[in-house]
C-alpha cells in the first residue's frame, strides 16, 4: 500500500468531518481580494493582520507536549511581530482546544477555518485523519503535529518531520549495533493502534525482517497505563530488547515494571513516548540505566545554534516551565510558516494558494534547529533523519545526544518497497 493509499484507509472519521464542516468557506477567485501593495489576499488577511489557526490539546493526554508547543510557536511571533511582522502585517494566532478528541477538534476546524490564511498546528493524528477532506477542499495550508507516513501527499497537509516508520528504521539500526543484537535475537514491540503506533510498527517490522530479528509483539490500548501485562509476555519470551510506539506514562511503567522484574533490557521508544516529567517518577533510575528514544527532533541539550537560541528565549520567557520537545516543534512550525508567508508576500500572494506555494518554494530550510527541511514535495516527508537520545538530569529537556541525526541505507531501501 502506498502513502496516499494508506492515507486515505486512515481517515475514518472523514464522514463526520464533512458533516460538521459543511458550512465551511471555500476558497477560490470570489473570496480572493487585493490588498494593499497590490498583494492578493484571502480569508484570514487584512492589511494590518495575518490570522494562523492554532487546533491543538491543551487539557488531554498530549497537553504536556502540545502547551509548551503552543508556547514557543506564540514566542516566535512575538518577535517576527516586533520586527515588523510579515509582508507588513502583524501574525495573530487563533487557538482552540480539542482535549484531544476528534468530534471537538472537527467543530474547532469549523469554526476557525473562515478565520484564518493557514493553520499552524493541528495536534493529533485521529484528528488529522478526521480533517484531511475538509482541509484539501478548503485549500488551507495545515501544519500536523503527526507524523505519520498517512499524511504524505496530500497538498496543503505538511508533514513537519521524520516519519515515525523512518524514524523506527534508523533507530533499529543503532540498537542492533550498539547493543549487539545478533540475527535471531528475539525483541519486543509494543505499540497502539491508530496511525502512530500502526506507522511507528511498520518500521519496525522492516527493519526487524532487515536484521534478521524474532519480533514478539504486544499491543497497548492509549489509555491503558499499566504494562505488566505486556512486560510479563516479553519476559516469558526471554526479548533481548524492546521497541515501544505509545504514550509518556506507558514508557514510565513498562521501564519501571521491567526493571522491577528483572527484564533488564534495553528499550528503544519513538521521542513521542517522552517527556523530562518521566524522570520525576520512581522510574527515574530504570529510565536513566535503560530508556533510549528515536525521533527527528534534536535534543534540547544540543548545541546547534538555534536550539540554544530557542532554549533560552523559552526561559526567559517562561522561567517555571520545564522545557521538552513540544517548545522545539512550536518554534519550528511557527518560523517555517513564517518564511512560507514571506515567500508568499514576494510573489504579491497571501492568498490560501500563495501561501501553500510559498511553502514549497523552501527547498533548504535551515533555522539553526536540526536538520535541513525540504517541502517542495508534499508526498515526502521534509526530511528522513533521525536522532538517538537518551534521558539525562540537569538537562534541557532532560535528554542527551547518544547519535547525531542519521538516515541509514535500509531507509532508501524500505520507501522504495513502498512506493
Amino acid at each position: 500500500m502506498n502513502r496516499r493509499q494508506l492515507g486515505a484507509a486512515t481517515a475514518v472519521s472523514v464522514s463526520i468531518a464533512l458533516a460538521l464542516t459543511g458550512c465551511s468557506t471555500k476558497t477560490g477567485p470570489s473570496s480572493d481580494a487585493q490588498g494593499s501593495g497590490g498583494v492578493k489576499t484571502g480569508p484570514g488577511v487584512t492589511d494590518a493582520v495575518i490570522k494562523v489557526g492554532v487546533i491543538t490539546d491543551l487539557t488531554g493526554p498530549a497537553a504536556p507536549l502540545a502547551k509548551p508547543g503552543l508556547q514557543a510557536e506564540q514566542l516566535y511571533l512575538d518577535e517576527v511581530n516586533a520586527a515588523g511582522g510579515v509582508c507588513g502585517r502583524k501574525v495573530e494566532l487563533v487557538v482552540r482546544d480539542h482535549g484531544y478528541d476528534v468530534q471537538k477538534a472537527v467543530a474547532a476546524y469549523a469554526q476557525v477555518q473562515p478565520q484564518v490564511a493557514a493553520l499552524g498546528s493541528l495536534v493529533g493524528s485521529a484528528q488529522t485523519a478526521a480533517l484531511l477532506d475538509s482541509i484539501e477542499g478548503d485549500g488551507l495550508l495545515t501544519l500536523v503535529g503527526g507524523n505519520s507516513a498517512a499524511n504524505l501527499g496530500h497538498p496543503h497537509v505538511q508533514v513537519m518531520n521524520s516519519t515515525y516508520d523512518v524514524d523506527m528504521i534508523n533507530g533499529i539500526d543503532w540498537l542492533v549495533t550498539s547493543k549487539g543484537l545478533k540475527p535471531k535475537a528475539k525483541v519486543g514491540l509494543i505499540h497502539q493502534p491508530g496511525e502512530f503506533g500502526e506507522n511507528a510498527a511498520e518500521g519496525v517490522r522492516f527493519a526487524a525482517k532487515k536484521a534478521g530479528l524474532e519480533l514478539v509483539v504486544q499491543t497497548v490500548k492509549p489509555t491503558e497505563t499499566d504494562m505488566t501485562a505486556q512486560v510479563t509476555a516479553l519476559a516469558a519470551a526471554k526479548v533481548e530488547a524492546i521497541v515501544f510506539a505509545g504514550t509518556p506514562g506507558q514508557t514510565a511503567s513498562l521501564v519501571g515494571v521491567a526493571a522491577a522484574g528483572g527484564l533488564k533490557v534495553p528499550v528503544l521508544a519513538h521521542a513521542a513516548a517522552y517527556v523530562p516529567q518521566l524522570l520525576d517518577t520512581p522510574a527515574k533510575p530504570a529510565l536513566l540505566r535503560m530508556l533510549y528514544v528515536t525521533g527527528g527532533t534534536p535534543a534540547l541539550s544540543s548545541e546547534l545554534p538555534g536550539v540554544r537560541k530557542l532554549v533560552a528565549d523559552y526561559r526567559k520567557k517562561h522561567p517555571k516551565e520545564q522545557l521538552n520537545v513540544g517548545v522545539h516543534i512550536g518554534a519550528t512550525n511557527a518560523a517555517v510558516l513564517v518564511e512560507a508567508m514571506k515567500a508568499a508576500c514576494e510573489a504579491k500572494d497571501l492568498s490560501r494558494e500563495g501561501i501553500t506555494a510559498g511553502l514549497r518554494t523552501l527547498k533548504d530550510f535551515d533555522k539553526g534547529l536540526g536538520s535541513v527541511l525540504d517541502f517542495s514535495d508534499p508526498a515526502a516527508a521534509p526530511h528522513r533523519k533521525s536522532y538517538v537520545l537518551q534521558p539525562a538530569e540537569g538537562v534541557p529537556g532532560g535528554l542527551k545526544t547518544v547519535q547525531d541525526a542519521t538516515e541509514v541505507p535500509a531507509v532508501a531501501a524500505y520507501l522504495a518497497e513502498k512506493n
